[in-house]
């Protein structure tokens, strides 16, 4: 065992960030001996010597030129020791910190503004003034397992030009604060990439940055070889998946897919593709990404809640989501958990229906098929005051911390306003991180909440009979998954799995088993579902004529589905 002793030197009394070190370094496995305030440094040098530190960790919080002064007289007491190996690693305030880096002397220098996993992996022998690439983790899975029990951060970041962009990833990179950065690409990129003809000025930079060429993909993902070397990822786009595919594991090293089932076609305005086809092409996707080893994301859900699907749609079309990429060969599945929508979900509620969403999917996993869990805040949920954004983010991201989750997605505070620049990505990561510190230091059981498990049953009771339907509407019961979880393996090879056929699939939303209310005058969905608060927080369908919920069999019952 490794050992570490710590001091506050001079005449510093301020000892709670030392001990706050030591407590990491112990559960990172380290013996600590703390040596107290106000430590000379020849009795810094003596104990070192006597404990045979490996490792001597100082601190001091007073005025910068007065810990200049000290500072230098401490690395020339303790030079022997320095010249046998032994390292140095100083903590202070930002003004001695900066200081304290141009002796040259420390091997790592800590100012308070280091996310706290920077100083466990410091601790485990990460280099920190002097980061390498091969010192992080390059594929997500990873990337996951060294940063655990914290969860590795992923924001989304595009502005509307190239340049800015790449400075701005440069920026972030810098700040070390990002695990992974979501490129956010403009419409015209996601959809007509390969198709220069199609493309409209007029349009450049509409939604994110306007990536033009394989070159530009190169340009971005140089920008952010620095830093702590955050994986990089884009939008799956609306056509011509499989070739943008590839331009993306070759430029970017796209740290995983994310689709959808339903969504980013005509049925949305976002493709080209009607969704029955569409359907085919994600799944083609999903499939193509999978003999490659690389993790999908569905993106499908929450697309349902944006458009104020109730709960029970909302957990129908996760596990649909799930059963897919299982069933084309994925292997790690990020399964996407977005809080705050609609944004007038009570909070018991919203974590009921996540946890909902999680017992039925599950059951799918096994040695071929890892759930991965990635909670994140509502996109419309944000108010429009900055200070009040700011607040919502790291209480929303308090409550997500009860689902444990691998994977937070910050959504930048400024989202009701603006697209966040790298300046309010960096402040949001900081945001988010604080609060999921706090979580990990003890957060009580929110799961345990009585509301919370009784909404959470009645969900997998109802979500089960909305599945049930879909399968209903294949024809007779082809021997495909059960919606309870108990056989997700039991589809018949040689009949039609209904949770995996394209065209039952489409059925499900023509039918209006899979409805929202913003689907109205769709030429797809049916836009008939009323959805409302039941008042206890739940989001659930009403009868139109009495706006009074209803049960999920009772809404079932009033479509024209098949009986078993």
């Amino acid at each position: 065992m490794k050992t570490i002793v710590a001091a506050a030197l001079g005449e510093c009394v301020h000892v709670a960030g030392v001990l706050s070190f030591l407590r990491l370094a112990e559960a990172a496995g380290w013996r600590t001996v703390f040596l107290g305030p106000a430590t000379p440094a020849d009795s810094v040098l003596e104990a070192a010597r006597a404990e045979g530190a490996d490792l001597v960790a100082v601190s001091y919080r007073l005025t910068p030129d007065n810990g200049e002064r000290l500072l230098a007289e401490f690395a020339e007491t303790v030079d022997e020791l320095h010249a046998r190996g032994v390292r140095f690693v100083f903590g202070g305030t930002p003004a001695v910190a900066e200081r304290a880096r141009g002796l040259g002397f420390f091997d790592a220098v800590f100012d308070g503004s280091e996310p706290v996993e920077a100083i466990v992996g410091y601790l485990r022998g990460q280099p920190y003034e002097s980061p390498r690439a091969e010192d992080y983790p390059d594929t997500t899975v990873a990337r996951i397992e060294w940063r655990d029990p914290y969860p590795i951060l992923r924001h989304h970041f595009g502005l509307p030009t190239m340049e800015a962009t790449v400075k701005g990833v440069a920026e972030i990179a810098e700040a070390r604060v990002l695990d992974v950065l979501s490129l956010g690409i403009d419409q015209d990129a996601q959809e007509n990439f390969f198709h220069p003809e199609r493309q409209d000025p007029r349009r450049t930079g509409a939604g994110g940055v306007p990536v033009r060429s394989a070159d530009d993909y190169a340009a971005l993902y140089a920008a952010s070889r620095r830093g702590n070397y955050p994986l990089m990822r884009s939008y799956s786009g609306t056509d011509d998946l499989e070739r943008l595919a590839e331009v993306h594991l070759s430029t970017i090293q796209n740290a995983w897919c994310a689709v959808s089932l339903y969504w980013f076609n005509r049925m949305d305005g976002r493709g080209p593709w009607e969704l029955e086809p569409s359907i085919e092409q994600h799944q083609r996707l999903m499939a193509w990404y999978a003999a490659r080893g690389v993790p999908v994301e569905a993106n499908e859900a929450h697309h349902w809640g944006l458009r104020d699907a109730p709960d029970v749609v909302f957990c129908a079309a996760s596990y649909l989501a799930a059963y897919n990429a299982r069933a084309m060969g994925v292997r790690d599945y990020i399964v996407p958990l977005m809080f705050n929508s609609p944004p007038s979900l009570g909070e018991r509620m919203d974590l009921a229906r996540m946890l909902a969403t999680l017992d039925l999917i599950e059951p799918l996993a096994g040695d071929d098929f890892r759930i991965w869990r990635q909670t994140r805040t509502g996109l419309l949920s944000y108010p429009q005051d900055m200070d009040a954004a700011r607040a919502h983010l790291v209480a929303s991201v308090y409550l997500q911390m009860a689902l444990r989750p691998h994977i937070v997605h910050v959504v930048g505070y400024s989202e009701a306003q603006h697209a966040a620049t790298a300046a309010e990505v960096i402040e949001s990561c900081r945001l988010a991180r604080r609060a999921i510190e706090n979580a990990l230091h003890g957060q009580p059981d929110m799961t345990a909440d009585p509301a919370v498990a009784a909404r959470r049953a009645t969900l997998i009771a109802e979500t089960q009979q909305t599945l049930e339907a879909i399968r209903r509407l294949a024809g007779a019961d082809p021997g495909g998954a059960d919606p309870d979880g108990s056989d997700p393996r039991g589809s018949d090879p040689d009949g039609l799995d209904p949770f995996a056929d394209p065209a039952t699939l489409a059925r499900a939303v023509t039918s209006g088993v899979l409805d929202a209310p913003h689907l109205v005058n769709n030429p797809y969905g049916r836009g008939e579902i009323v959805a409302r608060d039941d008042g206890q927080g739940a989001w659930v369908a009403v009868d139109p004529e009495t706006g009074q919920p209803m049960r999920e069999a009772e809404r079932l019952a009033r479509l024209d589905i098949p009986r078993q």
